[in-house]
């Protein structure tokens, strides 16, 4: 982690600007082309939820104002990102918070996505997420092809933790398309470096072996 020198930061007018708003959060919702990664995926025997997650933090990680986050007056850059996302049981009606550290291989981080989710014991466990910020919050909602959504949030300024979301994947002229949510800090993050992601993300997907 470093922190950005805010009299010499290209955007520090642009921040000023966005952060003078008591909401400064916005939302892009798109669909991400996932015809290629889906028998890619079936063949590995892997997760989709764990894989998205995995994929999409890669993806930010790729993306310079992804890490970056507010603290007060002071801004600050992360190396590496951690997911915290929502989680249900077969079965469930009522989701728990989890929070677990990213592992660059993704059978690493399967493995240990498995190990916390079955050892954790509460819906909601904070003790992980106190005193950080190098985190994005996902969530899924699997049984609805989605146009648009939204997120809780306290009315908070310096929140700059990404909120990424995705829906139930859809067939659409031969191709599979995944509804695809991000919510970020117009403070840091333009629609530009959206692009940049969806780019990134979708460069993954393709690849994805």
């Amino acid at each position: 982690m470093k922190e950005i020198d805010l009299t010499t930061w290209k955007r520090k007018q642009h921040f000023d600007f966005f952060h003078r708003m008591d909401y400064p959060q916005y939302n892009i919702s798109f669909d991400m082309d996932i015809t290629s990664f889906l028998p890619a995926l079936n063949r590995g025997g892997h997760s989709f939820y764990a894989t998205m997650m995995h994929l999409s933090l890669e993806a930010a990680c790729s993306v310079e104002p992804f890490c970056q986050r507010i603290r007060k007056n002071r801004v600050v850059q992360h190396d590496v990102l951690h997911p915290s996302f929502t989680y249900m049981e077969q079965g469930e009606e009522l989701f728990s918070l989890i929070t677990l550290d990213y592992k660059e291989n993704i059978q690493d981080f399967e493995r240990h996505m498995e190990h916390v989710i079955a050892q954790q014991n509460s819906y909601f466990d904070f003790g992980p997420l106190e005193g950080r910020d190098d985190f994005i919050y996902f969530s899924a909602i699997p049984w609805i092809s989605f146009n648009h959504i939204s997120h809780t949030i306290s009315l908070n300024r310096d929140d700059s933790v990404p909120r990424i979301s995705w829906g139930k994947y859809y067939t659409s002229q031969e191709r599979s398309l995944l509804p695809y949510s991000v919510q970020v800090n117009h403070c840091l993050v333009d629609g530009f470096h959206i692009h940049e992601f969806k780019d990134a993300l979708q460069g993954l997907l393709d690849e994805f072996v």
